[in-house]
């Protein structure tokens, strides 16, 4: 019998970074790769420099912003991609997730932060507080990556060590079991904020 606790869970990994020379693509391909190789998850990409979202918030939504509404919606889970600027994440990402609003709730957010000479520890603390906000369960366990630090190849893509494979594990185990107790519970019961 396939129920809905057999499906695999459904994880969009947001690239957080517009920014012209960015690397955020390549470490969110990096982790996507790693995800994908779970039986659980089926892993969608969704790269904010894809949207043409507006500068100034309009009064109604745009076809971009409905778009982007509706693939969160859409997600059992997240996993937020982001460099640290000036400790804490891009303008990009705060837009975006500014976007939605009770597509967020009740649902778990995985975090792959990075930045040279710094693993995003302040940007995943900014996240954590943006995220509750929202009514969403952030993961204890992320993956951070400095740039700086040996295990980067020439293109700023990260290599798989044994630390960096058991902190991806580590979030993803997480991820799913929040990610399918908050489906069955949406499932059971509307969220109530």
């Amino acid at each position: 019998m396939d129920t809905m606790a057999d499906q695999p869970l459904h994880v969009t990994v947001i690239i957080g970074s517009t920014r012209a020379g960015r690397v955020c693509d390549t470490v969110g391909a990096w982790f996507a790769e790693r995800a994908r190789l779970r039986d659980d998850l089926a892993v969608e990409v969704l790269d904010l420099a894809a949207y043409a979202f507006p500068a100034c918030y309009p009064e109604e939504a745009t076809p971009s912003m409905r778009r982007f509404a509706d693939t969160v919606a859409g997600a059992d889970a997240f996993v937020v991609v982001t460099p640290e600027y000036h400790r804490s994440f891009p303008a990009s990402l705060k837009q975006a997730i500014d976007f939605a609003y009770d597509e967020w709730q009740a649902k778990p957010v995985g975090i792959v932060a990075y930045g040279s000479g710094s693993c995003g520890h302040y940007a995943v603390e900014q996240l954590r507080t943006v995220f509750t906000a929202l009514h969403a369960v952030t993961m204890r366990d992320w993956v951070g990556i400095d740039l700086l630090a040996a295990g980067i190849d020439e293109s700023c893509r990260p290599l798989d060590t044994d630390d960096r494979l058991r902190a991806v594990a580590a979030m993803l185990d997480q991820l799913t079991w929040w990610g399918r107790a908050l489906r069955a519970g949406r499932r059971d019961q509307p969220y109530v904020s």
